[in-house]
């Protein structure tokens, strides 16, 4: 509703804009067709100003009456409230046309501003999705379904497949599968069994489990996930617009100066009122002349014609403020699974025992046919050939070991350590890291197979060209140890941090923005609901817009379309490119308006050297900013 609000009025904006220019234009051609009093003239020219300064002249007055003087919209004011008053002072020509003009260029630069950096939505929708709704209570003997919010430290709950976990505890009877990804970022389940602690968030996916609450609702990981986001977004700092900084310097000084030039002339030289109106015409025209519309629409343009170079490479900014971050970071923080490996689990090493390759995947993958399990699904992704025509019976579903099922008159068990070890089979360990599959044939063992998460087939290479470049790359991972410094060492990252819990990212993240110069920025990259904290509290937060859930999306900073690490080498390159434009366009107007500034201050510059040193330059700044949208 509030986007569809914001689209509305900058198409009201667009509507004024384009309705003033006509209406100046109208007014022009009447000025210079008929021979009317000024006065009439000034009535003609009021309606394009007004409609179009309208909002501007509002805002000063409310500012003017806040303490706020110095700022654009009072210089704005000033300097075209004093071209329209120039007409009506003796020997003087009217300015009319000049203060409608500098309104008008004033709002397509702030429209260009609005439209580049934009009104970022930070929607926790997804997130709260994570947030369970009710939780299945233990009292006298009964079960009751109550809000979570009703369960005290010390109570049992029971949580069916299916189900979210509504509080964190410890589980008392049961054991089953779990879906961790929401708060921890891992995609394969977890088995947990009888005394194992759970996590409130967590999806229950195979059997009825009894926990015992050790943490109140308001205290659980979900809720305390759910207001790290929300503090993180209210309180991350946003960059100043550009002309709003740059007015608190430029317009206090031009005022003064454009005081000083129209009453301290006349004092000195003496024969006050006489030369009292020379003298206000220079400081009138001074204000007019220092109005700097080619800062305020083409620093805004070279911003917008930057974001449009990244939009082209699949990499969208939600404002143009962080152009100006990207363009000063040095540190970059990754989650792993989904931002620097691809989070879908595949088959990456077979090793047979007492058969072959094939065979063994062949008998792992028909085992595994019913099963909705990742690991499941990995099997049968890698045999692709499952209607071989091979009878497969399901005898047993061992919860959290694994699963036994006769095969063509073959008695075959799949599974993890403890069922092999169930089995008193003896089975070998392996030196590869990942989920490690064992098959036991006839009660013989056969062999293993490895599943693992895939590195992302430019993340070796992007973080080498971030090394060359002289960045620290870290990265934070809720995975278990041994997966974490394996994934590290072959990426060759800096730093790593394991086993994290979404609040420990964000104390990760917290400490490295803490530890870095206040000159420089850092990123951090995730994909997942359990990255949103981490996002929103990063000086640029980055979600992976492929695959990343929608809670990431939206309180990131910039999203990268197609989930490619090396898209995050291109934007800061583009940011310092689209920076060295925006200052070449600074220095060129500021060069140009001192030089008009000082010319006008002495009564030498004529309108048509003030019209170049708005319009002229303007143009030119804007062509200098279009070349942004190559980058």
């Amino acid at each position: 509703m509030e986007e569809e609000e914001e689209r509305k009025d900058v198409k009201k904006e667009i509507l004024k804009i384009i309705l003033s220019s006509f209406l100046l234009v109208w007014a022009i051609v009447i000025e210079k067709n008929t021979n009317l009093e000024n006065w009439q003239y000034l009535i003609i020219y009021l309606i394009p100003y007004l409609l179009i300064g309208g909002e501007v002249l509002k805002e000063a007055i409310e500012k003017l009456f806040h303490g706020e003087l110095f700022e654009e919209d009072f210089l704005m004011s000033l300097a075209t409230v004093g071209a329209l008053t120039i007409g009506f002072l003796p020997n003087t020509e009217n300015m009319f046309s000049e203060a409608v003009f500098v309104m008008l260029f004033f709002k397509i630069g702030e429209l260009f501003e609005e439209i580049a950096e934009g009104k970022t939505e930070k929607s926790i929708e997804e997130l709260m999705e994570i947030r369970p709704d009710y939780a299945n209570l233990q009292k006298e003997g009964k079960v009751e379904k109550v809000s979570p919010e009703d369960v005290k430290v010390g109570d049992t709950i029971e949580v069916y497949p299916g189900e979210k976990v509504p509080l964190d505890g410890i589980i008392l009877e049961g054991n089953s599968s779990v879906n961790t990804a929401a708060i921890t970022g891992e995609s394969v389940p977890r088995t947990l069994v009888v005394d194992d602690e759970i996590s409130a968030g967590f999806v229950n996916l195979s059997n009825n489990i009894k926990i015992r609450v050790t943490k109140e609702f308001s205290e659980s990981t979900a809720s305390k996930i759910i207001d790290l986001v929300k503090n993180a977004v209210d309180n991350k700092s946003k960059s100043e617009k550009f002309i709003t900084r740059f007015s608190r310097i430029y317009t206090p000084l031009v005022v003064l100066i454009a005081l000083a030039i129209s009453f301290v002339p006349p004092i000195v030289l003496g024969n006050f009122m006489n030369n009292f109106y020379t003298w206000l015409v220079r400081g009138l025209t001074f204000l007019v002349v220092s109005c700097p519309c080619a800062l305020i629409i083409s620093v805004p343009l070279s911003f917008f014609g930057g974001i449009g170079a990244l939009s082209k490479h699949g990499i969208l900014l939600k404002g143009s403020s962080y152009l100006e971050d990207l363009s000063k970071v040095k540190t970059l923080v990754f989650d792993k699974t989904g931002t620097l490996t691809k989070g879908v689990f595949e088959v990456v090493a077979i090793h047979p025992e007492k058969c072959d390759e094939h065979r063994l995947l062949h008998l792992a993958a028909h085992v595994e046919r019913f099963s909705k399990h990742p690991i499941a699904i990995s099997l049968k992704n890698a045999f692709k050939n499952e209607d071989d025509g091979c009878d497969v019976k399901v005898i047993e579903d061992v919860s959290g070991k694994g699963i036994k099922a006769i095969v063509n008159s073959e008695e075959v068990c799949v599974g993890n350590s403890k069922l092999m070890e169930e089995l008193k089979i003896d089975w070998k360990p392996c030196e590869h890291v990942g989920t490690i599959v064992h098959v036991a044939i006839n009660n013989e063992y056969a062999g293993h197979i490895v599943i693992s998460d895939k590195i992302k087939d430019d993340a070796i290479s992007s973080i080498k060209e971030f090394h060359d470049r002289g960045y620290k790359v870290v990265m934070l991972t809720g995975d278990h140890e041994e997966v974490g410094k394996d994934i590290a060492q072959k990426l060759n990252v800096d730093e790593y941090h394991a086993e994290l819990l979404p609040q420990d990212k964000a104390k990760i993240l917290e400490d490295i923005i803490n530890n870095e110069s206040k000159s420089t920025k850092t990123i951090f990259a995730g994909d997942g609901i359990n990255d949103a904290p981490v996002i929103a509290k990063a000086d640029i937060g980055v979600a992976m817009g492929a695959l990343g859930q929608d809670a990431a999306i939206e309180v990131a900073d910039m999203v990268l379309m197609d989930d490619k690490v090396s898209n995050i080498s291109k934007a800061i390159v583009i940011s310092k490119k689209t920076m060295s434009i925006a200052k070449q366009n600074i220095i060129f107007a500021i060069l140009i308006k001192i030089a008009v500034l000082i010319l006008a201050g002495f009564g030498y510059a004529p309108m048509w050297l003030a019209v170049f040193a708005d319009v002229g330059v303007t143009v030119l700044a804007v062509l200098n900013a279009m070349r942004a949208l190559k980058l």
